[in-house]
């Protein structure tokens, strides 16, 4: 019996894996709409998104619209291939 790849342990959280997820099919998405649909906190997610972002996975533009404050996150090449490794590795638990 081989040994298990490691899951990437940054993707291994709930919410970073569900804010990688929904970027995937994503070009990018506003932090209020990734808000919405994890069902997070807006400082939990803040941090979350730090993480993700100071590992290079996602890539976070702040700007503003109008006169309010708005963050928009995209998948980066490093974030998609990560994702892509961790889907592989769970793969390799189930089988």
């Amino acid at each position: 019996m081989k040994a298990f790849t490691p899951l990437d342990p940054l993707l291994h959280s709930q919410l970073r894996l569900a804010v990688i997820s929904l970027l995937m099919s994503l070009e990018s998405a506003e932090f209020t709409y990734i808000k919405e649909k994890t069902e997070a906190t807006a400082g939990n997610l803040s941090v979350q998104l730090d993480k993700l972002s100071k590992a290079g996975y996602i890539e976070v533009t702040k700007s503003f619209k109008g006169k309010k404050p708005l963050t928009t996150c995209k998948i980066t090449p490093k974030g998609l291939e990560a994702f892509e490794q961790y889907v592989k590795a769970l793969k390799e638990y189930i089988d």
